[in-house]
């Protein structure tokens, strides 16, 4: 296979990874990795680098729009940055150290935990109760716009949530995804934000949680920009159109198709860790 021949197959499957992830939530690496270490055999941790940085492109990309409707908690994303890029340098490390195999079956694990949690039914918490003393010393609680004007919401049990977003960033560094399902589940169930400002606030936040830990892969040769440079063209090119999809379509059917293909996906890295041949 020709170096051309190459970089066209890469970037048309970054384009699929960058679609699917802009209509499942769960970015484009859920792809990439597999994409590269099973369909190109390449070593999982140049997979992960290369995820990484296509995770610092989308992300930065598409959390300033977010920023700018108003609807990401920038406050908040800043104090839970503190935790998840603690983590995620935390994460980068271990899987440096750590067998390509065992990697292998926890990101199949957890893109399974992943998939299941892009389908569950999304619950909107907008009770206004005041119930966290901290948050509201660290001025957390906040509105966001909606068709009738703003609407204010209280930031609940927030050493729970700091906890678990330190985790989520331990998994994004040790397996280069944006474990946007983490996050979402620690803001939604723990926190009980409202739906929409989770999302957009866990968005803001994948881009500098893989840059923490896209360092530690850097120094180490991690990083190819022969991998890099059409995967994050491709990613871009794809949730620019799955984002204008998911705006006109119901995309109900295809989260559940998308979700069954990342399962299977999962099982397979899974496997072939099991087997050692990753």
């Amino acid at each position: 296979m020709t170096i051309l021949l190459f970089t066209l197959i890469l970037f048309l499957g970054a384009v699929m990874a960058g679609f699917l992830g802009s209509l499942t939530g769960l970015g484009g690496g859920v792809v990439i990795i597999p994409l590269l270490s099973l369909g190109f055999h390449t070593d999982i941790r140049y997979a992960i680098g290369t995820a990484l940085v296509a995770a610092i492109a989308t992300s930065s990309g598409s959390a300033s729009a977010y920023v700018k409707e108003g609807i990401t908690n920038i406050r908040l994303g800043m104090f839970l940055e503190i935790a998840t890029t603690t983590g995620a340098v935390i994460g980068a490390l271990i899987a440096v150290y750590m067998p390509t195999n065992v990697v292998a079956i926890i990101f199949g694990a957890v893109l399974i935990f992943s998939s299941l949690m892009s389908l569950r039914k999304k619950l909107e918490y907008t009770t206004s109760e005041d119930n966290s003393r901290l948050a509201a010393q660290l001025r957390l609680n906040s509105t966001y716009p909606t068709a009738n004007g703003p609407v204010s919401y209280k930031v609940h049990h927030v050493p729970g949530g700091y906890l678990m977003m330190m985790f989520a960033g331990i998994m994004s560094g040790l397996l280069g995804i944006g474990s946007g399902a983490l996050k979402v589940l620690a803001m939604d169930n723990i926190m009980r934000i409202p739906f929409k400002v989770s999302t957009t606030t866990s968005n803001f936040m994948i881009g500098v949680t893989a840059a923490a830990s896209a360092v530690v892969y850097l120094q180490r040769g991690y990083i190819s920009p022969g991998l890099c440079m059409p995967v994050v063209l491709g990613v871009l090119a794809g949730a620019f159109a799955g984002s204008r999809l998911l705006t006109r379509a119901n995309v109900k059917e295809l989260r559940i198709v998308f979700s069954v293909v990342i399962s299977l996906l999962a099982l397979q890295m899974i496997y072939n860790g099991i087997t050692g041949k990753l």
